[in-house]
């Protein structure tokens, strides 16, 4: 019935028309040349390339170090078919018929702006170490190359720098250059935040009253510094070292002397201690024990019977 229809003129045909064909005929009559951007979707992917289609008579393809500068870096786990790529052609013909493309050279102006974002935010991120050399530790981190001076690689010193390679510690950016491609980072700044944090934690712990043994760490002329045996630092000023008044620490203290002292507060997170107070408190219940045995004796027979009239 549709064939007769047709005959009879009735039912239109599907005419394919020059509209149909529009973007073939665009992509064949257009052409990239070195320095142009383009976007293209992910249509094969290798561990040292992945192949573009452009909507072009020719494929692109990016090698892996046109990507990503990180050497850790794996194509075939980050980048998927489908994806779509903007790159920079950096050879309309590579010499197989293909368009060379780098995706780094605009992924790394994004990377320089996301690398100084870290910086002014002070953000906090991890970065595993690729490499040890001399006076520092190589780390990249949105795919630049960064250096961490030996001297910002940790809390405090370290001294085996090699201990550190192919770890993951967590860094701030503190220098972000992109004009002079220089990337400086320091895992000093989060471990000293995250040392600082552990503390608070642990003086949050703490209560007034409470009574510690600790050793003496070091004497200066407004009191002493003692290590407790939860770890912490305290400060034991002169004033609570004695009830009677001297003149300077080291009359009473020793460095490395065992003590004990009462915690008296934990404000500002700092940790006040006191000997005075444990001192004064024996000398009450030294007190309290002596009016007891006193009393005991006083409250015999003769005493009850005192004042009595017969």
């Amino acid at each position: 019935m549709s064939e007769e229809l047709k005959e009879a003129g009735l039912v239109e045909e599907n005419v394919e028309t020059m509209d149909d064909y529009k973007d073939e005929l665009e992509a064949s009559f257009k052409r990239v040349k070195k320095g142009d951007v383009v976007t293209g979707t992910v249509v094969h992917v290798t561990e040292d390339m992945v192949l573009l289609d452009l909507k072009y008579f020719a494929q692109g393809v990016i090698q892996k170090e046109d990507i990503n500068g990180d050497p850790d870096f794996h194509l075939l786990q980050e980048i998927h078919q489908g994806d779509e790529i903007t790159a920079t052609v950096l050879s309309p013909d590579d010499g197989e018929g293909n368009v060379l493309l780098s995706a780094k050279l605009l992924g790394d102006q994004k990377a320089w702006e996301k690398l100084n974002a870290l910086r002014e935010d002070r953000t906090v991120v991890n970065a595993k170490i690729t490499e040890i050399v001399k006076g520092g530790a190589v780390a990249y981190l949105e795919g630049i190359r960064g250096f961490i001076p030996a001297s910002k690689l940790a809390a405090g010193y370290v001294e085996h720098l090699e201990e550190y390679n192919g770890k993951t510690i967590e860094v701030t950016v503190i220098t972000a250059d992109e004009e002079n491609k220089k990337l400086i980072l320091s895992g000093k700044e989060p471990a000293l935040l995250k040392l600082k944090e552990e503390k608070n934690q642990k003086i949050a712990k703490c209560q007034a009253g409470a009574v510690m043994e600790g050793t003496v760490d070091s004497l200066k002329d407004y009191g002493a510094f003692i290590n407790l045996e939860n770890g912490l630092t305290g400060l034991l000023h002169i004033s609570q070292i004695s009830s009677q008044r001297i003149k300077h620490p080291g009359v009473v203290l020793k460095e490395g002397q065992k003590v004990k002292v009462k915690i008296l507060s934990t404000a500002d997170n700092k940790i006040s201690l006191s000997m005075k107070a444990l001192e004064e408190e024996e000398e009450l219940t030294e007190e309290v024990f002596d009016y007891q045995e006193t009393g005991s004796a006083s409250t015999g027979l003769s005493s009850l019977l005192k004042g009595l009239k017969f």
